[in-house]
């Protein structure tokens, strides 16, 4: 019973003036209504969740679990081939894609909970970006094993395009997905969740870009087939290498997939029918994830390189260099007026 000032705010709210608040039926006691991550059923109404629905345990621990045993199998391929880059793409995505699932356990417990909630939405969103910064390295490599001639472009320049596309795109889901999961208010989280498509349609653009331009090195490998570098012959020839290049262009595709399935989504926002299924969820967030990830592993680019990986590393500096001796043979020759 009220025994302060009685206000009403509308919308089902109303203010009894004794710590204690009337909505839409349930009574609830100014800290909760304050911090919603001390509800629980019989004290909040269901649109005080952060979800509609509650995370399935079972298949959230599978992908929990999952993505750790990708973690450690990562780190020891990465140590044992020395494959520093691409290792620490990985291993950030992978500790993102496990605090987001670990999220969705506790959510799962707790469905009432922001905090979780906070760390699920911006871990599971920004995870793939570093993902496919590791796949974005292959590429220069890709190039070096077939040929730095047949390409359109130097090999650093598409590791530093990508790589550029990857920090921008990130830098717009974290901090869209920061600003949406701290604001209840409508315009300032749709600002936040308007933050985040632009940075996950950037994604899906250089994805998109990423398939093109290895479409485009491809044709001009079969085109010139005669002429490629005769130093990794043997490497082009091999099995591994060959299914590498088949695992890569899949991997991109997956996570392409995922991006674009966010983007829908982000689009209907919190409310929407696509984020609060989670069928779909699992199926084109978490399985294209794993289905891009678990080949990577088995087919480490370590292993497929055969121990060539940093080999096949493009430094700018020995490419500076191959440069200058370029042009000064150019000069000597020139100068010579007899051609010798």
């Amino acid at each position: 019973m009220p025994n302060g000032t009685v206000v009403d705010y509308g919308n089902g709210i109303i203010d009894y003036g004794n710590g204690t608040i009337n909505y839409k039926g349930f009574y609830i006691t100014y800290a909760v209504w304050n911090n919603p991550d001390l509800c629980t059923f019989s004290t909040c109404p269901k649109s005080f969740q952060q979800i509609d629905y509650i995370p399935s345990l079972a298949g959230n621990s599978l992908y929990l679990a999952l993505f750790a045993l990708i973690l450690i199998a990562q780190i020891l391929l990465g140590i044992r081939y020395r494959t520093w880059g691409f290792l620490g793409g990985m291993v950030g995505g992978l500790i993102l894609e496990i605090l987001g699932y670990l999220s969705r356990v506790e959510l799962h417990e707790n469905i009432f909970s922001g905090t979780w909630f906070k760390i699920y939405l911006v871990g599971l969103t920004i995870a793939p970006a570093f993902l496919s910064a590791s796949i974005y390295l292959c590429l220069s490599r890709i190039i070096v094993v077939f040929g730095r001639e047949i390409s359109r472009f130097r090999p650093a320049v598409y590791t530093i395009t990508f790589i550029c596309f990857d920090i921008f795109s990130l830098v717009l889901q974290g901090a869209g997905g920061g600003i949406a999961a701290s604001y209840d208010n409508g315009s300032t989280q749709q600002a936040g969740i308007n933050i985040m498509i632009a940075g996950l349609a950037f994604q899906v653009f250089s994805l998109f870009m990423f398939m093109v331009m290895c479409a485009d090195f491809a044709f001009a490998a079969w085109r010139q087939k005669l002429t490629l570098d005769p130093a990794h012959a043997a490497l082009r020839h091999t099995t591994k290498f060959k299914a590498f290049l088949v695992v890569l262009f899949a991997s991109t595709l997956f996570i392409f997939i995922r991006s674009c399935y966010r983007v829908a989504e982000l689009e209907e926002g919190f409310d929407g029918a696509l984020a609060n299924q989670e069928v779909s969820f699992m199926i084109l967030e978490g399985m294209m994830i794993l289905l891009a990830l678990i080949p990577l592993t088995i087919l480490h680019p370590g292993v497929a390189f055969q121990g060539s990986w940093d080999q096949a590393n493009f430094k700018i500096r020995a490419a500076k260099d191959r440069v200058l001796a370029d042009e000064k043979q150019s000069r000597s020759a020139g100068s010579d007026p007899e051609g010798f």
